[in-house]
């Protein structure tokens, strides 16, 4: 499916994981080029994270006294929830899942991903809603990635970022490092990041000088965390306005800033991320 405004270009593949195959304006993509090869969502510009983001140690966790298990699908982990992998509908300007509970996650829900897209901007407007018969944990996110040169230059501003072990599950937060600290807008560098920023201020902003243009990405409660992928030598990276920290699942009874919502059957929880592409000199 293709939307359209002036010569900006959103191409969707509701089949794949309700995933964005590209975002283009004046020819030029936003996101990470489209990739014809793609078998899977997670190799799209851009993917949907419900009924969490990120990983799930040991694909295990409890919830009101019960041990679930979920689908082991990358390293010792369970990741990025049940929407990428699962066909998506399509209504109007939107996509749509209908998910009865299962193995990949034991609990019903809708999920739905409603894009407004103009000559310069897209904003995409998140929504999960509990259809389960008890309240349960929730949480959701975006998945973009971008392209990455040398000169690529990354702002965003958070209170800290939560370190990992070995299996890169969150075991402390801290004071950002220096060498991740993007409060004032620099270059990418040679960094290797893969970690999740906690109390981010809700904007951050991309620049390519070489392509003199920036995009300024805001996002609404509840998302507050921000996942930060910058794997070293590829060139593209990635920055995921989420609701949950890493491992929030597993969290929830060891720190208040988890992300994870507990939703009453019906409720419903929302966000929406707003992104501008400018021109600069």
């Amino acid at each position: 499916m293709k939307i359209t405004s002036g010569q900006a270009e959103l191409v969707l593949a509701p089949d794949m994981g309700g995933s964005i195959i590209s975002w283009t304006v004046d020819g030029r993509p936003v996101f990470r080029p489209a990739n014809p090869d793609a078998t899977t969502s997670r190799m799209q510009s851009c993917y949907p994270l419900v009924p969490f983001s990120n990983r799930v140690a040991n694909g295990r966790f409890t919830f009101a006294g019960h041990e679930y298990k979920l689908p082991i699908l990358l390293g010792p982990w369970a990741i990025h929830g049940a929407g990428w992998q699962l066909p998506w509908m399509i209504q109007d300007h939107s996509m749509l899942l209908r998910y009865p509970g299962g193995e990949l996650w034991p609990f019903a829900f809708d999920a739905e991903q409603h894009f407004d897209l103009t000559p310069h901007s897209l904003a995409v407007t998140m929504r999960i809603t509990n259809r389960h018969n008890a309240p349960v944990p929730a949480a959701l996110g975006l998945h973009p990635f971008y392209p990455r040169d040398p000169e690529t230059r990354l702002q965003l501003r958070a209170a800290g970022v939560w370190m990992s072990d070995e299996n890169k599950i969150p075991e402390r937060l801290e004071a950002v490092p220096a060498d991740w600290n993007f409060s004032e807008e620099r270059p990418l560098g040679d960094a290797n990041i893969d970690h999740c920023f906690a109390g981010w201020d809700g904007t951050y902003a991309i620049t390519w000088p070489q392509r003199r243009e920036r995009l300024v990405v805001t996002a609404t409660n509840p998302l507050r965390h921000l996942v930060v992928y910058v794997p070293r030598g590829e060139n593209f990276f990635a920055v995921e306005p989420v609701s949950n920290m890493n491992d929030g699942l597993n969290h929830m009874n060891t720190t208040d800033d988890h992300g994870m919502r507990i939703l009453a059957p019906g409720e419903s929880l929302e966000g929406r991320i707003s992104m501008v592409l400018e021109r600069t000199e």
